[in-house]
């Protein structure tokens, strides 16, 4: 695997290996490596003949009351991961190469940015949007691979990268749970022993909604009621939102049908998190 911190190093470095008709898979990560960020990189390696990976911690998705300074930070062991899966290419750049001094540009997804985790996070999606549009224009790949736990940002993405017409495929794929259920997440670090047990009023409101839905009950007040009150059985969750929506435009549903997302977030501790389910 050979390694760039440079924008230009990685550019070049992209290029030549796909000169000789090869596709590129990207994966592109803030790092803290788990097992959902690894099988993202084997449905890379799955899909296309080389893989590139970033690792960068994007200072401008973070909101200023936000945890960027603790945010964890493992490169090293997060190197080596990516060398074991595979990864060929390894753009790790500094915050100044990536927004040099001046720089006063952003990428916005005009509606879809303000809804779900935009809402509560406010220019949380311009960051993201900025920096993915960013690494699409570095590395140039044919597919780049995200996690479905972030749906919104998925949908965003994806109408970011149509907009802009990016010859990119965007790949989602699957979420990757714990035995117990909880979402795999960089932020799962946060938590301690009793925490990391009432995380999974999360998981317990998406599987109620999903049992429901699957029994006939398809109004969507009642299934976001019946998502909000099992989050408030764990009286130490607090809930940021349950929303059951549309999962391109990501507008509420109210008679829900095959395809909707139910989506939940929730502050367990001082941590957030998210988790959904495709119904």
């Amino acid at each position: 695997m050979k390694l760039y911190d440079t924008i230009e190093g990685m550019r070049a470095a992209c290029r030549a290996a796909r000169s000789d008709g090869k596709r590129l898979g990207f994966v592109p990560t803030m790092g803290a490596l788990h097992e959902g960020h690894l099988s993202l990189v084997r449905a890379a390696k799955a899909g296309c003949d080389l893989v590139a990976a970033s690792i960068f911690v994007n200072p401008t998705q973070f909101g200023p009351a936000e945890d960027l300074a603790k945010y964890p930070r493992t490169f090293d062991r997060d190197r080596n991961l990516l060398e074991k899966e595979g990864v060929e290419l390894l753009f790790a750049p500094s915050v100044e190469e990536m927004y040099p001094a001046g720089a006063v540009t952003w990428v916005e997804v005009d509606g879809l940015s303000s809804k779900l985790d935009g809402r509560s996070r406010p220019g949380h999606f311009r960051g993201v949007t900025t920096v993915v549009a960013k690494l699409f224009h570095v590395v140039e790949p044919d597919e780049a691979f995200f996690g479905e736990k972030d749906a919104a940002q998925v949908a965003i993405i994806r109408r970011m990268a149509c907009d802009l017409n990016f010859p990119t495929k965007i790949v989602a794929c699957p979420i990757v749970r714990e035995p117990d259920g909880l979402a795999m997440s960089s932020r799962n670090a946060y938590l301690d022993a009793p925490q990391r047990k009432q995380a999974l009023a999360l998981q317990r409101s998406l599987m109620r909604v999903k049992k429901l839905w699957e029994a006939g009950e398809h109004d969507g007040e009642k299934l976001v009621a019946a998502g909000r009150e099992e989050v408030a059985r764990e009286s130490v969750v607090r809930l940021d939102y349950f929303e059951i929506v549309d999962a391109e435009n990501l507008d509420p549903v109210r008679n829900v049908g095959s395809g909707a997302l139910a989506a939940v977030a929730a502050f367990v501790g001082t941590t957030r998190l998210i988790d959904n389910v495709r119904l």
